[in-house]
């Protein structure tokens, strides 16, 4: 049987815990590509509207607010549709209209035909090209702050885990 004293196993631990602290630890989760997604007031999305240019550009369809910073010729300051951003334009990009009346996220009244091309500008122009960064908070609390007993994810049109949540 071979007896080893303190200092053998106290150099060998120390051997080991010096050449372990001079290797860069290795994560084993990957970091998020990108920042959490968070719920949006009708105020606090108001805030980047365009009309600041160190502020990134926002926009909400159908509740899902995207970052429209990268086609800032059409939604900066001045830009055609710069009227739609800083809010929920559900019912403008439906009906194609920059109204004042239509800058709102109310479908009511809308015919087949306009919601049918809300479907297609949300899923082919929306969702394809800018990141989606939030939500309004109507989408899923009530005006009290409660959960949406009627909103599950899984039940929304078109709804991708990967992409919406």
């Amino acid at each position: 049987m071979t007896v080893v004293t303190f200092p053998v196993v106290f150099s060998l631990f120390v051997l080991l815990a010096t050449s372990r602290s001079a290797e860069e630890p290795k994560l084993k989760i990957k970091p998020p590509d990108r920042q959490p997604v968070r719920l949006f007031t009708e105020e606090e999305i108001a805030k980047y509207d365009g009309q600041e240019e160190e502020h990134p550009i926002y926009m909400a369809v159908k509740g899902v607010v995207f970052d429209v910073s990268t086609g800032n010729e059409f939604y900066a300051k001045g830009a055609p549709y710069n009227a739609l951003v800083g809010k929920d334009a559900t019912r403008a990009v439906a009906k194609m209209s920059l109204d004042p009346a239509d800058l709102t996220h109310d479908t009511t009244g809308l015919t087949e035909s306009q919601l049918e091309s809300l479907e297609d500008i949300f899923n082919n122009v929306y969702k394809a090209k800018y990141p989606i960064v939030g939500y309004m908070s109507y989408r899923i609390l009530k005006e009290d702050g409660s959960p949406r007993e009627d909103f599950k994810p899984e039940d929304q049109p078109h709804f991708s885990i990967k992409d919406e949540f």
